[in-house]
């Protein structure tokens, strides 16, 4: 036999409604009579003891605290009230410790201490404005050890820095003029001078692309005859700092040109007064440290953020090098503008250079953070912005070094343009800030605030 459902046997909906709320009504009043049978034995039991607290505090004068009663006193009277009301001293150490507690919430015995911002090297800078909004980003992003550095190209005056150190904020510039710091990728920064320079390469020409662009193993270096495998252009190995493609060209053009061209960049040369000091760059003739040395996967390459300012403003400029200024920044950076006895490069490689540097922020490492999601759209497309990033493990402070170098030039009128470097070294076990190409856009987004969109 089968059984359905039908519908015709159901009681009338006004039946099966008064049934339900009889059922939920049941069910309320069950509650309740629990509800009271449980907690009134307990007020039961504890009625007499608290009528007789009352009966005493009733013949006792008034307790209440007041403005002129220690606050011992009245922790004391509330422990002994809360004590009687929870049920006896088997509870008096658990309150004891909540009352603690409670006093350490209010009133910490260490309270910290408020930072006092001595805002005395702010207004000692050249723009007083984009240096504390430097010093406000360090306050805020908290890097470990960092150095920032803003220059005006045309005069090459340095216009803005900061630094931490340990997490502080410093002072006094130290590390601007360091050359502790590894290069990193900012090294290839030689390796496409010297391969323009020799007139083997230019800009587009196809480079041997093998395995992965942030490892050097020898495989990646041997490229055998009639190679038909991947390639990528020198330009787009540069903005992506390919390691094999860049070690593959120094090895091409050899160790002599390379060092040629570091030494029109800086590298190898005692400054006048020590301002900044020396930066390394000493490849082998050949081998793998020629590799290492060209795409700058080692430590022995180093550079001083000065230097690194130095090199952004002579190929933006198309002119020889030359060590950024101030009239305020005694022992950290000279105080006039200073002829060094270096040779330029030719204009087809400062174009390169140029261009090749804008590539890595349209299509590049710092196509990411150097973009509208950190600028402006009016501000991004209005400047022509180039740049370079590297990074890598150093010892000297100890940590993960983290680069930026790079330009922004008004596309209507190029006299206005910044220089912007940073560099900041990273706990490798701990915290990182943000990345130094975001705090590099939004140092150039506040200037092209200030200095763009005047009269709009």
């Amino acid at each position: 036999m089968k059984y359905y459902y039908d519908p015709q046997n159901r009681r009338p909906y006004k039946e099966r409604m008064r049934n339900r709320c009889i059922a939920a009504g049941v069910f309320i009043i069950l509650c309740v009579f629990i509800a009271s049978c449980i907690f009134g034995k307990k007020d039961a039991a504890n009625a007499p003891e608290s009528q007789a607290a009352d009966q005493t505090a009733a013949e006792q004068p008034s307790a209440a605290p007041t403005s002129e009663m220690p606050i011992d006193s009245v922790q004391a009277d509330s422990a002994a009230r809360l004590q009687n009301a929870l049920g006896g001293a088997d509870r008096s150490e658990d309150i004891a410790n909540t009352q603690a507690s409670v006093v350490a919430a209010i009133a910490p015995e260490n309270a910290p201490e408020p930072e006092i911002i001595d805002s005395v090297h702010i207004q000692a800078q050249k723009d007083v404005f984009l240096a504390e909004k430097i010093d406000n980003m360090l306050r805020r992003f908290k890097p470990m050890h960092s150095a920032v550095l803003v220059v005006e190209p045309k005069s090459n005056e340095i216009l803005a820095w900061g630094e931490t150190k340990d997490y502080k904020v410093q002072n006094e510039p130290d590390y601007i003029t360091r050359n502790t710091f590894p290069a990193a990728s900012l090294a290839k920064t030689i390796t496409i001078a010297a391969a323009m320079e020799s007139n083997r390469y230019s800009l587009n020409s196809p480079i041997p692309d093998r395995g992965a662009h942030h490892t050097l193993y020898k495989n990646q270096l041997r490229v055998p005859e009639n190679y038909t495998g991947p390639t990528i252009e020198l330009q787009d190995a540069y903005a992506k700092s390919a390691n094999p493609p860049l070690a593959i060209i120094g090895m091409n053009v050899g160790a002599k040109r390379l060092r040629d061209a570091a030494h029109n960049l800086g590298y190898n040369m005692n400054f006048p007064g020590g301002i900044p000091g020396r930066s390394s760059y000493n490849p082998p003739d050949s081998g793998y440290g020629l590799a290492e040395a060209s795409c700058g996967f080692t430590e022995a390459t180093t550079l001083t953020p000065l230097l690194a300012a130095a090199q952004v403003r002579s190929i933006l400029m198309k002119k020889p090098l030359e060590i950024p200024w101030s009239d305020n920044l005694p022992q950290f950076a000279p105080k006039s503008r200073i002829a060094l006895d270096v040779g330029k490069f030719s204009e087809n490689t400062y174009y390169g250079l140029r261009e090749a540097m804008i590539r890595s922020i349209t299509n590049g490492t710092a196509k990411k953070h150097i973009s509208t999601r950190n600028m402006a759209r009016k501000n991004y497309n209005a400047l022509a912005i180039g740049g370079k990033t590297g990074s890598l493990d150093g010892h000297d402070p100890y940590g993960r070094y983290e680069w930026f170098m790079g330009f922004a030039q008004s596309k209507e009128d190029p006299s206005k343009a910044i220089v912007v470097v940073i560099v900041q070294v990273h706990d490798l076990q701990g915290y990182r800030s943000q990345p130094a190409c975001q705090v590099a856009a939004m140092i150039i987004n506040y200037w092209a605030h200030q200095n763009l969109n005047k009269g709009n």
